[in-house]
């Protein structure tokens, strides 16, 4: 492909990219940027260049060798979950926005220890950024079929680094607050991510299925190459102590490399987001290594005794079959997985650059005086200068340095010098004894080892083996040669400098931190640190602070970066939170470390003390004192969360009195109309027959046939009577227990019938249609047939009663299942409200949705059906419907149930 051609997809790349991220920036709040997948798959900007391309050239030069560094992480990403979490508390209580704030803010906000881990990170991670650049060029090389250019206006990786420096200054710094999430960068990373993992796996599938015929065909053909069995195999103790080193390097890496912690850390929205990372991403790693021992060895069958660079096999291998569109593809994602790395490095970076170099060493007194607006934008500038002259120097870096190496040598160089951090980033989250002293001391000496053991070789030429500093040692002095330092001669040089350096740095660390005390701010931020669940919500109460100071100061320090408004907002948080009047004019050490926090994501937790230290006067705390303080603090926040889990049950036990009362009440309205309605009923017939017997007492000469009819309604009422008595003695008896069934084996269908038959003059009234189609199947079932006519009769009866006036419909369906049989019986009538469905089957319920003004009835037919149908062992329900009406169910025991009698 010409260079023009591959140029103008670049564009348009790097376009979408924008847009994606202007997107994404403008619903920072909507599902599609804000999820845990966007989160995990961020996180595979651990997956460089050097996964992409160099991982294949390690692979097809060492066989397994590649394997570590994915092991280590996908081993240490299950304690996510506890470590992860911890750190993401601490950063967030304390608005961190870097690795050097975290750091230099356990160990008594120091701002030498914030520099010290700025520099450590620059020297490690620039030459790395340089590393990506480096692959960008070659294998735009490769595509276009192009030489290299010393005339930097003619090389085309110029051209992306300041594409690249363009991007990440304008998304990386459009916020003062460091800590702020920038969700155009994140979803732009994910995307990348994504892309480069489809990539990859489509290189892979066409080298293992088109180009060769299998794994199989791939191993068979590359086992007769030389050196196949022993590169491909662990070997002995000695390789397996450099796996061991390697997969400890690459835990550290998954942890302390500043773009790891940006992602992992700084644009975690969600603790639970970690959920889905810890399968997500292992499972991401898994997929990007199944392909690479087949397109390594493809490459080394293809290519055998040519000396082309292993690295590129993923590009050579399209490009010697002529497929320009995988070839294509492949650099894309080849470049996806660079530039991901290069802009999410230089924003960390930048960040730890401006709030930990240049703000405490150079224009933090410029600060104090300056109007907000000013302050901002020279924070935001020095950042966005910092982006770009990190890029620059990277850019240098590669021109000058590193064209000689590969890609895995000065990426393990690189994480060599990041785990430096190790002993005093891990001794911050667990050990409170740690100080800043050790913490110094122990970062400064193993970098010196790893400069020793490591980077002077390399600066001098790992391969010139007439080196007398690499083959004799300095003087002549054999213990001490680079590679093989105190007689350590079975470990590979990364290993070797892995080894030596964090042994020096823990040493020391621990050393040092046993032996000499910190002070009271280190041990004060040690138990916040540690203990951080403990003081998560009310972190300011444990910060420990003496002095005097007044509010009215230091919310002019807080007005110069916030900004007035911002500032009043602020403090009515601050002042709700802790119950403060507004009016008191002190602060006390809450206070003191509120305003910290609020400043910190301008310009990193050492600046944020100075300035605060400026307009307030501290006194000076000895270690025991504040050990007392903080176990005070500590009985406070435990009697605190007593007190609140006391509040939190006694507002529970309100709630459900409340409820009870409620009900109570309900069913002492319930309780009031039932009684009316049974009084009403009762005297309805009592009157009713007292009429009729007064006119046959008063009045001898009436007609027969008169007294007949009268002495008729005094039987019907009777009847209707003695009715409602029975319905209340049953519904007491089925209450109490006393009521007994006689259950046998019966033609549920054949009850149904007869029952209907028994209303069939009220449905004729009515008009209204019955279907039931099974009234001729015999299906057995087991209960007490007078019960459950009286059920089926009650039930029939409502439906007839709530079956609209014209066109009245019921449907009885009837269905077998294993155990039980179940009876529906539906009309067309008015629905049952949803919420009243449990309700009316208590026995002073009375709907208020029926079709006449009056409720009728006495409010216990449903009642004693829920009773009678309990007693049988099954169950009694409205359901709700798609169309009009109202459909009852119940259940029986099927024929299989043993036939008894129970009470």
């Amino acid at each position: 492909m010409s260079s023009i051609g591959l140029l103008f997809i670049l564009a348009l790349y790097v376009s979408i990219l924008f847009y994606i991220a202007y997107w994404a920036e403008k619903r920072s709040h909507s599902k599609w940027t804000n999820n845990p997948y966007i989160y995990s798959f961020s996180l595979a900007v651990y997956c460089t260049a050097w996964t992409y391309y160099g991982s294949i050239g390690l692979a097809a030069n060492s066989g397994l060798s590649y394997l570590p560094i994915y092991v280590g992480p996908i081993i240490i990403i299950p304690t996510w979950m506890i470590i992860l979490k911890r750190i993401i508390r601490i950063s967030r209580v304390n608005k961190i926005s870097s690795i050097a704030d975290f750091i230099s803010l356990r160990y008594g906000n120091s701002r030498f220890l914030g520099a010290l881990v700025t520099l450590i990170c620059i020297f490690g991670i620039v030459p790395y950024i340089a590393l990506q650049l480096k692959s960008i060029s070659d294998t735009f090389h490769i595509v276009t079929k192009t030489q290299s250019n010393s005339n930097i206006f003619n090389d085309t990786t110029t051209y992306v680094c300041l594409a690249l420096a363009l991007f990440a200054s304008y998304y990386g710094t459009r916020y003062v607050d460091a800590s702020e999430k920038r969700r155009g960068i994140v979803t732009a990373v994910a995307i990348e991510s994504i892309l480069k993992l489809v990539f990859f796996l489509i290189i892979g599938i066409y080298v293992t299925y088109f180009v060769y015929d299998g794994f199989g065909d791939i191993y068979t053909k590359a086992a007769i190459l030389e050196n196949f069995e022993q590169k491909n195999s662990i070997g002995g103790l000695s390789e397996s102590i450099n796996w061991f080193f390697l997969c400890v390097l690459s835990m550290f890496a998954i942890f302390l490399l500043p773009r790891q912690f940006h992602t992992a850390i700084i644009e975690n929205n969600k603790e639970t987001h970690i959920r889905t990372a810890i399968w997500l991403f292992p499972l991401y790693l898994l997929l990007f290594n199944i392909f690479v021992f087949p397109i390594a060895w493809g490459g080394n069958i293809l290519f055998e005794g040519q000396g082309l660079n292993s690295d590129t096999y993923s590009l050579l291998i399209p490009q010697f079959f002529n497929n320009s569109t995988l070839t294509v593809l492949v650099f894309l994602g080849g470049f996806s997985a660079a530039i991901s790395m290069i802009v999410v490095s230089s924003i960390a970076l930048a960040t730890m650059l401006s709030n930990n170099l240049l703000i405490p060493y150079g224009f933090i007194g410029s600060l104090e005086n300056s109007l907000q607006e000013k302050n901002s934008k020279r924070i935001l500038n020095s950042r966005k200068i910092g982006i770009f002259l990190l890029i620059l120097l990277a850019y240098a870096i590669y021109k000058i340095f590193i064209l000689d190496y590969t890609l895995v040598s000065i990426g393990l160089v690189s994480f060599v010098i990041i785990a430096q951090l190790a002993p005093s980033f891990f001794g911050a989250l667990f050990w409170k004894r740690g100080s800043k002293n050790g913490a110094v001391t122990g970062i400064i000496l193993g970098f010196t080892i790893c400069c020793y053991t490591l980077l002077a070789p390399y600066a001098i030429g790992i391969t010139k083996s007439t080196s007398l500093f690499i083959q004799e040692g300095p003087w002549g002095i054999g213990l001490l040669r680079p590679f093989q330092l105190f007689g350590l001669n079975y470990l590979d040089p990364i290993p070797h400098a892995v080894f030596w350096s964090l042994l020096f740095n823990l040493m020391s660390y621990a050393a040092i931190s046993v032996s000499f005390k910190g002070n009271y701010r280190e041990r004060n931020y040690a138990e916040m640190f540690v203990d951080i669940d403990k003081y998560i919500t009310n972190h300011e109460n444990a910060f420990v602070w003496k002095g005097t100071a007044y509010i009215s100061d230091i919310q002019k320090v807080l007005q110069r970066f916030l900004g007035e408004e911002r500032t009043k907002r602020a403090l009515t948080i601050f002042n709700l939170k802790y119950n403060i009047d507004k009016n008191i004019t002190t602060a006390d050490a809450r206070f003191i470390k509120f305003a910290e926090n609020l400043l910190t994501g301008h310009i990193g937790t050492a600046s944020a003390k100075i300035l605060i230290s400026s307009v307030i006067k501290e006194d000076k705390i000895s270690l025991p004192e504040v050990l007392r303080i903080l176990e005070e603090s500590k009985e406070n926040i435990i009697i605190n969360k007593k007190l609140t889990d006391t509040s939190n049950e006694l507002k529970k036990i309100s709630q459900q009195l409340k409820n009870a009362n409620q009900e109570l009440i309900n069913k002492d309205i319930q309780k009031d109309e039932f009684l009316d309605t049974v009084t009403h009923e009762l005297r309805t017939p009592i009157t009713a027959i007292r009429a009729a017997s007064e006119i046959l007492h008063d009045d001898e000469d009436i007609p027969e046939e008169l007294k007949k009819r009268f002495l008729q309604n005094i039987i019907s009422e009777s009847d209707r009577l003695n009715r409602l008595i029975d319905k209340i003695l049953d519904l007491e008896k089925f209450e109490t227990g006393k009521q007994k069934l006689y259950l046998s084996k019966n033609n549920i269908s054949k009850t149904i019938k007869n029952t209907i038959e028994s209303v069939k003059q009220l449905i004729k009234n009515k008009n209204i249609e019955v279907e039931f189609h099974q009234a001729q199947k015999e299906i057995k079932a087991f209960y007490d047939e007078e019960r459950i006519v009286q059920v089926i009769h009650n039930l029939l009866s409502n439906a007839i009663k709530f079956c609209p006036e014209k066109e009245g419909e019921i449907t009885i369906t009837i269905v077998e299942n294993k155990d039980v049989i179940e009876v529906q019986i539906h009309n067309n009538g008015k629905g049952i409200k949803e919420e009243d469905f449990e309700a009316i089957f208590d026995k002073f319920y009375q709907s208020r949705n029926q079709n006449v003004k009056k409720p009728i009835g006495s409010g216990l037919g449903l009642a004693i059906c829920k009773q009678i149908i309990e007693h049988h062992k099954g169950k009694i329900w409205a359901k709700k419907t798609k169309t009009e009406g109202a459909t009852f169910i119940f259940t029986l025991p099927n024929y299989n149930t043993t036939e008894t009698t129970l009470p």
